[in-house]
């Protein structure tokens, strides 16, 4: 087994356990029931329950604050897609040390305090808009603060201002790509990197973003439960993402077992905060699906690396940088009884976006287009966009024996 905590990341846990046993929140009484309270080595902290999603559900709403209440100066939210969201609390310390790592991030990338960064992730209680302007503004570059959405507006700036930065989604960065194609600006453009998160993208989509804008590409990682993106980055080698171990523990587990897997090999990213103070986590199970790279960057630097996200170990979907399970899906059809139980999800890109069909069944004594816009509707409402809906005749969906593929992403094949 490859893994092993240093001594300095083990003192810095057993802080946070102390921490959390003394606030009495969700992760400090659950420590307390299995009686822990310290870890001496490595095998202690295997040891340690690892916490989901689920129970940060379960605190709803402030259950996860481990300081008191005056030193809360923030929150930010998962989608909360479903059901309850997920709340996190953050002291101006945890603002702080998560404007250093995406500052450091910038660097990673050759960013400099010249260069002028176009945001257009989303602000407000996600933690993606936000975050990128912390890091600029902490790095000293001239943050130009779009938000998502209006793309004339977009490349107005991106003209105008000269950006030389942007930050985006992959699908936002390809739409935008087009759009310079297809305006023929693209002399009129300025941009250097590209810094992308958010959602999994494959090698042609990068290929064809870098081709288009002529620009670096670098893949930023991150979740709203561990402060947010900017806790890794790729640098110019491209050779995974280094993350900073001296704010997060990260392990690679089995999904199944829960067992730490040797550094080369896939599994789930679990990762544990050794400085935070608002929420901290311990072993809090991603479900996102990497591995460690093992050797030495050739940017030398001591940073750990992690290779690009290859999935999830749920079925969860990303579309429109929204998170969606089928399960969703399923409860929203439910509710009609003129639906049959069969459906089909198909998520393909077209024209530089995600979109989300739902193929149905139901009788002929149905109107299936006024039947498609009220399923559309009430999944718009759920989930935060609207899919296109076909309704067709019972038995047309293809059945199975075995189990029936009922999602078909055809984004990345």
């Amino acid at each position: 087994m490859d893994m092993q905590i240093r001594e300095e990341q083990l003192e810095q846990v057993n802080q946070q356990v102390r921490r959390l046993i003394a606030s009495h929140n969700f992760y400090g009484k659950r420590l307390q029931e299995a009686g822990i309270t310290e870890v001496k080595n490595t095998e202690d902290f295997l040891r340690l329950p690892f916490s989901e999603k689920q129970d940060l559900r379960d605190a709803y709403p402030l259950g996860l604050m481990a300081v008191p209440e005056e030193k809360i100066v923030r929150i930010h939210s998962s989608s909360g897609t479903t059901g309850t969201p997920v709340i996190i609390p953050y002291t101006a310390k945890d603002v702080d040390d998560w404007g250093e790592m995406f500052k450091r991030c910038y660097e990673f990338a050759g960013i400099t305090n010249r260069d002028r960064i176009q945001i257009t992730p989303g602000y407000g209680l996600w933690t993606a808009g936000i975050g990128f302007q912390n890091g600029a503004e902490k790095l000293g570059a001239m943050a130009v603060p779009m938000g998502p959405g209006n793309t004339d507006k977009q490349l107005q700036f991106m003209m105008d201002m000269k950006t030389t930065v942007l930050t985006a989604t992959s699908s936002y960065a390809l739409l935008l790509a087009e759009e310079i194609g297809k305006r023929g600006i693209k002399d009129r453009i300025c941009l250097k990197k590209g810094v992308i998160g958010s959602e999994r993208w494959g090698k042609k989509m990068r290929e064809r973003i870098a081709r288009e804008l002529g620009i670096e590409l670098y893949d930023i990682y991150g979740l709203t439960e561990i402060y947010g993106p900017g806790i890794g980055i790729s640098c110019k080698y491209d050779t995974g993402m280094h993350y900073w171990d001296d704010y997060i523990y990260l392990e690679i587990i089995d999904p199944e077992t829960g067992k730490s897997v040797p550094d080369g090999e896939y599994g789930e990213i679990v990762i544990t905060t050794l400085v935070k103070e608002g929420a901290p986590l311990i072993r809090f199970r991603t479900h996102d699906i990497s591995r460690i790279v093992p050797g030495t960057c050739p940017c030398g630097s001591r940073f750990p690396r992690i290779d690009t996200l290859v999935g999830r170990s749920d079925d969860m979907l990303k579309i429109k940088g929204v998170n969606v399970f089928p399960k969703q899906i399923e409860e929203i059809l439910q509710t009609f009884p003129e639906l049959s139980s069969e459906y089909q999800i198909r998520i393909s890109h077209l024209d530089g976006k995600d979109t989300m069909r739902i193929y149905v069944e139901t009788n002929g004594s149905v109107d299936f287009q006024e039947m498609a816009g009220r399923v559309a509707h009430r999944v718009k409402s759920r989930i935060g966009f609207t899919p296109i809906v076909k309704v067709v005749e019972l038995g047309l969906l293809p059945r199975s024996e075995k189990k029936t593929k009922r999602v078909i992403d055809e984004r990345f094949s």
